[in-house]
């Protein structure tokens, strides 16, 4: 049945009609985590202004998640604004917030049709009142929606989400000889969620920029040199696949054919 969602909004005879048939839809990771880098690249290469990149990156958003929704993906997580990105222009902040509340507004029938739950995770609190107010749209209208959670990581800062988990801990009254990891998780932002199984970095960049810090620790990695305006579907099926080729251990060793008892 996925297989033929998904295969339903491809061309047949594509490359992509054939990356869906690799597919394992038995082995698929629970949560995809991707920050989406190279906007600014995308744009210069084309000697745009930078906030062109981030225009065209809406279409990257908005084939990732559909397809993520038709792969039976449970929780989808899109690193989308920084802290940092506060040092950017002023000008350019502001078109990526307009360019937020323009995609909840547009996408909620798509999220809907998709049954896709929207959520925000890093720091909403500090934005300002239109955008809240748009977020909390989307988070209000999508509570029912039984399918795929979406995240956007939103004023986000891994390092952030570990120091507000350890003051909600100390506000919870939790001493320390009770804290272990499993309940550490339970304060953070994705409190409930699983950790994600395959991060994603598009641009060719090697580093995590400080997203999920904690819940990485054992995420598969892949990274592409694709600038993330240019991310679609197919991408997003090699990262799937490539994923599924891997043995992974979790920093243990994998055990030989002799240590099970074999012939």
């Amino acid at each position: 049945m996925p297989l033929e969602q998904l295969l339903a909004g491809i061309p047949p005879g594509s490359p992509d009609e054939a990356l869906a048939r690799q597919v394992n839809f038995e082995h698929l990771p629970a949560h995809i985590a991707i920050i989406m880098d190279g906007n600014g690249r995308w744009a210069a290469q084309r000697r745009l202004p930078r906030v062109e990149g981030h225009r065209a990156g809406i279409d990257s958003v908005r084939d990732v998640v559909e397809t993520s929704a038709r792969l039976g993906i449970g929780v989808l997580t899109l690193y989308a604004f920084s802290i940092e990105n506060w040092k950017r222009p002023r000008a350019e902040v502001n078109t990526l917030m307009t360019l937020l509340k323009r995609y909840i507004r547009l996408e909620l029938a798509t999220l809907h049709k998709n049954n896709i739950r929207f959520s925000v995770i890093g720091r909403p609190e500090e934005l300002t009142e239109d955008v809240r107010h748009e977020l909390e749209i989307g988070i209000r209208q999508t509570a029912v929606n039984s399918g795929m959670l979406f995240n956007i990581a939103l004023n986000y800062g891994g390092r952030a989400e570990i120091v507000d988990a350890a003051r909600r801990a100390m506000a919870a009254g939790i001493v320390p000889e009770a804290l272990d990891e499993r309940r550490f998780s339970e304060f953070l932002y994705t409190a409930g969620q699983p950790d994600p199984d395959l991060l994603i970095r598009t641009s060719g960049e090697m580093r995590v920029s400080n997203f999920l810090l904690w819940q990485i620790a054992y995420s598969e990695i892949w990274v592409t040199e694709t600038l993330w305006p240019d991310f679609r579907r197919r991408d997003l099926l090699e990262a799937i696949v490539a994923y599924q080729k891997r043995d992974r251990r979790y920093g243990g060793i994998k055990p030989s054919p002799v240590a099970l008892g074999a012939k």
